[in-house]
This record gives C-alpha cells, structure tokens and sequence, in this order.
C-alpha cells in the first residue's frame, strides 16, 4: 500500500490579533491610541519598538514590564451544510519588557527591549471540519533588541537596534484516509467505500529556531509641538533545521469487506477480510511512510515602515497619526522537506497590507492621562488562502486607555482594544488543487477580539 499523507500546512502559522502574523500591543501607553507613537514617545521604554529613536535624550532610567491579553473569538460557516464551527476559547498572554539608560550627558541613551512582534495561536476542536488543513497553529517569534539612540541635534534623534529572534512553531492536522492511495496507481481508499472525512492520522509539527534583524528610527521636531517620525524594522529569514513531526495513528475502527481488492488474491478471485487499521498500522512502524521524522523549511518574518506625525494641539491634547506598510509578500509561498514524506510547495500569496491609525490623549492632570484611538488595516491573505490557520481579513479597531503615576516614580498605564474583522468567505479543503483558487472556498468566517494591555513603568 502506498500511503501519501499531505504534508499541507505543515510549519505555515498565522495570524490571531493583526494582519498575518503580526502583534502591534507592544506597551499599554502606545494601545490606548491605537498604535500611534513613531512620533512621539511615551516614557516606558516602549519607543524601542515602536520608534527606536524615541529614547534618545531620556533624563532618568527607564524599566517597564508589561503585557496584553488577547481573547480571540471566530466561526466557520459551511454553505452547503449551514453548520457552524467554533473557535477554542482561550486569552493569549503578549508580554514585553523594556529598559533604557542615558549615556554621553543626556544626548544619547541606550536601552534594551523584549517583545513578540508576530505571534499567534489559533485553534479548533480536533473534529473541526478543516482538521485536515490544520486545527491547530502556533508561533511565538520573541525578540530581544539592544538598541542605541542618540541627538543629532536640538530637534532630531536617530535610534537603531540589533534584533535576535527566538521563534517556535507548531501546528496539529488531521490526514483523510479517503484521499490516500491504497493500491497502486490508483485505487484510493474512496474507491473502496471510506467516506471523505476519515481520520487517521495525526500529525504534530513542532519546531524552534532563530533569526537575526535590525531596527531604524529616526524623529524630527521641525517647530514647536509638531513631530515627525519614521521606523523600518527589517525582514528575517528563520530556517527551521529540525522541525519534528510526531505522527500518531487515529483508529478507523473500519474493517474492509472479504474479497476486497487489497486482499484479493487474482489466483483465486478470493481474499479475506481485513481490520483496517491492522492494515494501516505498518505505515506508522519503522520502515513506513508515517513514523516520527524530521524536516526543513522556512519562514520569512516580513519588514515594516511606519511613518507618522504627532501634534500638541494644546498643553493638554495631542494628536497623533500613523501609516504603517507591511511587505507580506515576503510570505510568498512555504517550501517543506521531510526525511520520508514527499518535499511539497505550498502557495501563499500574501500581499503588502496597508494600515491607518489614529490616536489622540489628554492630560486630566499632571500625572493622569486619558487617550483613544481608531485604526483601519487591510488584509494580507488573498481570497484563495482564507484557511482555519488564517481566517483574517479587514479590520478596523478601536481603543481607550488610561494612565496614571501611582507614586513618584512609578507609573500605569492600562488600555482596552475591540477589533471587529470583517467577514470573509474562505476554505475548510484543500480542494484537491496543486494551486489554491477562490473557487473551492466554501463558508465564511466571521472574527473579532477583546484585548487588554497593562504596562508598569518604574523612572530612577
């Protein structure tokens, strides 16, 4: 028997709270106006990501620990049924952690951030009718970023930064035993009466490794109360050298009829029953097809610039706005090599999203600050590879925040952000296609999240 388990989305992780894979919560201050701070820092370090040159000219030491909370909710819709799919409940931890010093007499600064600026868990139940493409998705890509900032001048500052990735990866699918091939060339195991849909097996990628990168930031402050900003963080390329695939049997509990073309034996036109899992079992033994194994890919994590400006309207408000441009194109398609398993290309298509943000906040008092904000970001994920790994699509989003000194030198700040996805049709199959077309999409998706961000921001 020949057994040709899809290795489909083996390794392919997406995204849970923005576009593709991407995570924007990285400080509570910067949350509450949805985003917006290339143009003007808040005082928690937190200007390592968001502007790296946002610490320059910092008086005090810095050290913030912070985080956010994201509660995801999704349903897959199937047209032809009408049966509604849920995602797990479940709230992901987003931490971060920042730290800045002045050096040089005030005119230059260095500083040290950790945060996971792509990362995502999605999943469904293990019967979920897309099991097959993948019921689970995980990655957890951490940078840690040692960053130097320094004056140019009385009005511009120019920060830059080192980033090391540490990213881990998993992903759980289903195999359908339909679509496989039980007798050479081409009998499946369809052709003999097991329904689409038949489970058994299940595969379990798990992989780590790291990439390195760099971080850009420039502010300008032409005139009084008006700011300019600009970052670039750049793309990495991560391999991933030992991605391990645990492979477990899933019992058909199906036994094949006598006289079944598998135990047939031509000379006598007869043959016996057979337990089809007996059968199966020798693929999942040393010497099959579906015995633990590891494998080679990559994942390209894709370079950003945002660009944006920030106006103190009066001494209590300001306003802010940001464009960030993504280059999702870089996910273009996903190579995998596995010991035993057939090497496969999968298309992805991802292409560059665009994001609009708009923040605002105001100073209640001297230590009490309000803000909110509102932003718009289109899709990276083309129709054609809508799939339960990825059912994103447009979102707009609205935040407030709050932040308050709670003694001399220390300082929180909260923020709370609804993201409402706009529904998107897409796939639970793969639709028996080597490239994927918006044709096979058969049900929508429906997203949306809660989030919750704290930071606590310590000056000595």
């Amino acid at each position: 028997m020949a057994c040709g388990l899809i290795a489909a989305v083996v390794l392919s992780p997406r995204g849970a709270s923005a576009q593709g894979y991407g995570v924007y919560e990285q400080g509570a201050c910067v949350m509450g106006r949805a985003g917006t701070g290339v143009a003007s820092a808040c005082a928690d370090g937190s200007s390592i990501f968001f502007n790296p040159a946002g610490i320059a000219g910092t008086t005090r030491q810095q050290l913030s620990v912070g985080g956010t909370l994201i509660a995801p909710s999704g349903t897959f819709t199937n047209d032809l049924s009408g049966f509604e799919s849920s995602l797990k409940k479940a709230v992901y931890p987003v931490p971060n952690l920042y730290y800045v010093r002045p050096v040089g007499g005030g005119r230059a600064s260095l500083g040290l951030g950790v945060f996971a600026p792509y990362g995502l868990t999605t999943e469904w139940n293990d019967d979920f009718e897309g099991r097959f493409l993948g019921y689970k998705s995980r990655i957890a890509a951490i940078y840690i970023q040692p960053t130097a900032a320094f004056k140019l001048g009385p009005r511009v500052s120019f920060g830059a930064g080192f980033d090391l990735s540490l990213v881990k990866v998993q992903l759980r699918q289903r195999a359908d035993l339909s679509t496989q091939i039980a007798k050479a060339p081409f009998t499946t195991f369809a052709n003999l009466g097991i329904a689409s849909g038949t489970d058994f097996a299940d595969v379990n990628l798990n992989g780590s490794s790291t990439g390195m990168g760099y971080h850009l930031g420039l502010m300008i402050e032409p005139v009084d109360h008006l700011s300019f900003g600009a970052r670039y963080l750049s793309r990495q390329l991560v391999k991933f050298d030992d991605a391990k695939a645990t492979i477990t049997q899933v019992p058909t509990n199906i036994t094949l009829a006598a006289n079944n073309p598998i135990t047939l034996n031509p000379a006598t036109g007869t043959g016996p029953a057979i337990a089809l899992d007996d059968l199966l079992a020798a693929q999942f033994q040393p010497g099959g097809l579906l015995v633990d194994q590891t494998g080679v890919t990559y994942l390209r994590l894709p370079e950003q610039l945002v660009l944006g400006t920030a106006w103190q309207a009066t001494p209590k408000a300001k306003l802010l706005f940001d464009f960030q441009y993504t280059n999702w194109t870089t996910f273009n398609q996903l190579a995998l090599d596995f010991e035993l398993l057939p090497a496969r290309t999968l298309r992805e298509a991802f292409r560059k999203s665009y994001g609009f943000r708009f923040g605002g906040e105001y100073a209640l008092s001297e230590g009490t600050t309000v803000r909110a904000g509102y932003y718009t970001h289109g899709a990276a994920a083309p129709a054609e590879t809508v799939t339960p790994n990825l059912p994103e699509g447009p979102r707009n989003s609205a935040t407030i925040g709050l932040g308050t000194n709670l003694m001399r030198n220390m300082r929180v700040d909260l923020a709370y952000q609804y993201i409402d996805q706009a529904n998107r049709r897409g796939r639970s199959i793969d639709g028996g296609t080597t490239e994927p077309t918006a044709a096979v999409n058969n049900g929508l998706y429906k997203f949306h999240a809660h989030l919750v961000g704290a930071t606590f921001a310590f000056a000595f």
